[in-house]
């Protein structure tokens, strides 16, 4: 288990993303992974508002928790401020999502909840403030920003220092072995507050599980086309690499590339997604894989 930045949440290696849930995988899917993921070991749940075509990621997974009885020993992640039906960081939106969020996820308070992308046209005070008013009422633990600018990130934990809010205390970021912005400017920022990471599109839209090698592999499946981007020289290198470290551990390409992303400085938990248990299997496999220094440095130099 890994412990988040400075909360008292104790967290599995990999968090498990629920963007697929009523989406690419109906109730009775969901419940399977859900199930296989606990059965391992898995703890850690991230959804959103957004997903599912709006609410119905959370419906799953409040249905999922309370069939199962697992509200106490599995953190939730959720997520306000992209969804058109729930749009922007505004105080009475927040207060109105988060009731919205309790209610669909049939539970009385948010381990974890984000503000899914920053909000330009509505004051951070007014965001902050209405974050901090749902952790006093007990109704979120601790707050989380995705998709925000260091220098907007920066701005908001300066806000929330300054009138007493609680503060954001991870971020959700675009990081992968092929998407390393991150590692500029939002990185020294993270480890320098005391901040966690959780990466999405931890295996890049499904490239770097290795299934797409050539444009002739991309399908028009809803997730697959997104990895075409990526078939390029670079690509090809990256692939040939993630191929020899697999081989040397016998273990699957997206193994390592959730295993390379959850040895990086900040990063407390790779999100990644998966429509049945068998697709899970090597997403799990990464939790338990070390690869070695010089391994995690080749793989950095060739991306």
């Amino acid at each position: 288990m890994t412990k988040l930045g400075n909360t008292d949440l104790d967290v599995y290696g990999l968090n498990l993303g629920g963007n697929v849930f009523g989406w690419t995988a109906d109730e009775p899917q969901s419940f399977a992974v859900l199930d296989a993921y606990t059965a391992a070991g898995g703890n850690f749940v991230d959804t959103a508002d957004l997903y599912g075509g709006g609410g119905g990621s959370e419906e799953i997974l409040g249905n999922w928790l309370t069939a199962r009885g697992r509200r106490d020993d599995v953190v939730v992640a959720t997520k306000v401020g992209m969804w058109e039906g729930r749009p922007g960081l505004s105080a009475k939106n927040i207060q109105a999502a988060a009731e919205d969020s309790l209610r669909r996820l049939k539970t009385d308070h948010i381990d974890l909840y984000y503000a899914h992308r920053d909000d330009p046209d509505t004051p951070l005070e007014e965001t902050l403030g209405a974050f901090d008013a749902l952790v006093r009422a007990g109704k979120v633990r601790y707050l989380g920003a995705s998709n925000y600018t260091a220098e907007r990130l920066a701005e908001a934990l300066s806000t929330s220092d300054q009138n007493g809010f609680a503060r954001y205390a991870v971020l959700q970021p675009h990081y992968n072995l092929v998407e390393r912005d991150y590692e500029r400017d939002l990185a020294p920022l993270v480890e320098r507050e005391g901040l966690a990471t959780l990466p999405y599109f931890a295996l890049a839209k499904g490239f770097l599980t290795g299934k797409y090698r050539t444009k002739g592999d991309v399908t028009n499946s809803p997730r697959a086309a997104r990895a075409e981007s990526y078939l390029d020289g670079d690509g090809e290198r990256i692939l040939a690499k993630l191929d020899a470290v697999a081989a040397a551990h016998n273990v699957s390409v997206a193994t390592v590339s959730l295993a390379w992303l959850r040895q990086q400085p900040t990063v407390a938990a790779p999100i990644a997604s998966a429509r049945t248990p068998e697709q899970l299997t090597d997403l799990i496999a990464s939790v338990s894989l070390n690869l070695t220094t010089e391994e995690v440095a080749e793989l950095s130099r060739e991306s």
